[in-house]
């Protein structure tokens, strides 16, 4: 059987942190940022843990 390949869009996107849980940014955070209040970048810049109905597909996607 071959190898699984790792999902190029997801392994650019998401880390795994030490206690294996799944890490990624949050939307919003891109442009038009002149708009948008000093609160709300502040609250965008934190990175997020990946819920845990999404977790177990994304853990496949990345071969983990």
């Amino acid at each position: 059987m071959p190898k699984m390949k790792t999902h190029s869009g997801v392994k650019k996107r998401i880390k795994l942190t030490g206690s294996g849980k799944l890490k990624r940014q949050q939307a919003n955070r891109r442009h038009y940022l002149e708009h948008k209040s000093s609160t709300v970048k502040r609250r965008l810049a934190s990175d997020q843990i990946v819920s845990k109905a999404d977790t177990k597909v994304l853990k496949k996607m990345l071969g983990i």
